[in-house]
């Protein structure tokens, strides 16, 4: 008899169900979100036959979380089902539209039973790139984090201080730059701004880093901080220097941790062995092959051809036909990190004369948008990618965009 498991997660708890060939329910177990209850789980899994060679497969609606790392010890199979996907199963089998976690965690047991095939288990991807893919999510994270703060402080100064808005928009990367915080934080409001001398701005850049031109800055900085300028009353004033300081507390904080991130990021992506084929191809740099990398693992059986991945990453286009009907167009349902890094990969590519720019250009003469364009571009480059992760190969920019035979006679 063969069986299968399913555990509804919950945070203190766990239900767990076991389900024999015929669907019914051949053991039920509530566990704790700890080690003795994760040792109960095993218990029950090996009295109804479960060992180290044939381990009995377990489908939950979680991919994350101590449960899932202990159950994905050894050979077996873990699913980490959409739990939209758990919903539409659950109506099969009921239509008084009853629900329990128990039941839940029976649903679950029985769509191994039926649909294991329709389902693809988790990756079995290497120690090192698992953690090549939290270091990866967390500098991203930190980074969306460190944007959103910038926001927040820009849109306050444009409030009161329009002033320093015009003293930062000279510099690249604006308020995140170390030197643009060192000033605010020594004049918050236009008041303290006015007081400012040559010295005193000469004195911040230094603490800041900035080695060269200081002189030149801190005359700037001065020359704008002097023009006459519209200024709330002085209480509001103060209240909202308060408010900036706060914000620069936080932004600090949130550059530092985008820094360290990105160092540890880049030391656990270039120990990985996929890093000198991800690295070879035109526009992935460091940061972006690890964010790649911890999409789509280094489990080379996850994606079955090249198609698979296309779709995992919304580059490949969705066909929706009836009828009459008939509409090709993105796909909404895909990893949203990898998208977003795949846009990012295209869109640097094309700061280099070669295959990929005149890729890009020759779909914009078709007449795609600029977004279809880049992830047109994403998809080819996506493809290729696949393709020397396979062999292990490094990119050729002559096999991957072959030029026309006309340009070559």
């Amino acid at each position: 008899m063969t069986i299968y498991c399913g555990i509804d997660w919950a945070e203190g708890h766990h239900d767990v169900a076991l389900a024999d060939d015929s669907g019914k329910p051949a053991a039920r177990l509530r566990i704790d979100d700890t080690l003795a209850g994760y040792q109960q789980l095993l218990e029950l899994l090996a009295e109804h036959g479960d060992s180290e060679a044939s381990p009995i497969p377990v489908a939950i609606e979680t991919g994350r979380g101590l449960l899932v790392a202990f159950l994905r010890q050894g050979k077996r199979q873990v699913y980490a089902l959409n739990p939209m996907s758990v919903a539409r199963y659950r109506d099969r089998h009921s239509v008084s539209r009853k629900k329990s976690d128990p039941g839940d965690a029976l649903v679950l047991a029985n769509i191994l039973r039926t649909d294991a095939d329709m389902h693809r288990p988790m990756a079995n991807d290497s120690e090192l790139a698992q953690s090549v893919a939290v270091l990866a999510r967390a500098q991203q994270d930190a980074t969306w984090n460190r944007q959103q703060l910038t926001n927040q402080l820009r849109s306050l100064l444009r409030d009161y201080y329009p002033a320093a808005l015009e003293a930062v928009s000279a510099w690249q990367n604006g308020l995140c730059r170390p030197e643009a915080r060192a000033i605010l934080a020594a004049a918050p409001t236009p008041g303290k701004a006015a007081a400012m001398n040559r010295k005193r701005l000469s004195t911040a850049l230094k603490r800041a880093g900035r080695i060269r031109g200081i002189e030149a800055e801190a005359e700037r900085w001065l020359a704008i901080f002097q023009r006459p300028q519209a200024r709330h009353l002085k209480l509001v004033e103060d209240a909202l220097g308060q408010q900036t300081v706060g914000l620069l507390r936080q932004l600090d904080a949130a550059c530092r941790t985008v820094d360290e991130l990105a160092v540890a990021t880049e030391k656990a992506f270039r120990q990985h062995p996929d890093a000198e084929v991800m690295l070879s191809f035109p526009g992935l740099g460091v940061q972006l092959g690890a964010r790649i990398l911890a999409e789509i693992g280094d489990d080379r059986s996850r994606f079955d051809d090249a198609r698979g991945l296309k779709a995992y990453a919304g580059a490949a286009p969705i066909t929706r036909a009836s009828g009459k009907h008939h509409y090709v167009g993105r796909r909404r349902v895909k990893n949203n990190r990898l998208h977003d890094a795949g846009f990012l990969w295209a869109f640097s590519a094309l700061t280099a004369p070669g295959g990929a720019n005149a890729h890009y250009r020759r779909r914009r003469a078709r007449g795609d948008f600029h977004a279809a364009a880049l992830r047109n571009l994403f998809n080819r480059m996506l493809g290729q990618l696949h393709h020397c992760l396979q062999t292990r190969t490094l990119f050729d920019e002559t096999a991957a965009f072959p030029m026309p035979l006309l340009a070559v006679a």
